[in-house]
């Protein structure tokens, strides 16, 4: 059983963070982190990697519902999003499928999980329409 939500498209990473960025506001999502994987992996290995970041969305709403359900879901928040260049013209998005919570937490939490699979399944659909 698999624990993302993945699309590959076909247009540059720089474009593809934005896209994202605009896609996961459409549904609902502020960016809480950011994370520059390739930067911090330089930092502190100092390895090249291709570009990579992890943001940190998050929905309010959801966000206070699952905690109202269960309060130590908060290890699992906010919804991680990675963005990866594969190649110039190719870049992975991959989103920690909410429904994975519910195997995490239990039932409670599915319909919190089903509304959050779906924001970010309409998110990542948007970044494939446009190719």
């Amino acid at each position: 059983m698999g624990y993302t939500l993945r699309a590959t498209v076909a247009r540059p990473y720089e474009k593809t963070v934005a896209d994202v960025r605009g896609a996961l506001a459409d549904q609902g999502f502020g960016i809480l982190t950011e994370i520059d994987l390739r930067a911090t992996l330089k930092a502190k290995l100092d390895v090249d990697v291709a570009p990579h970041v992890i943001l940190g969305a998050c929905r309010p709403q959801l966000a206070h519902q699952a905690l109202q359900i269960d309060p130590a879901i908060a290890t699992v928040l906010p919804c991680n999003v990675a963005v990866r260049a594969v190649d110039e013209s190719t870049t992975v998005v991959e989103a920690f499928d909410p429904d994975a919570m519910t195997r995490l937490a239990g039932d409670a939490l599915c319909d919190v999980a089903a509304d959050a699979r779906q924001r970010l399944g309409a998110a990542l659909a948007t970044l494939t329409e446009e190719n």
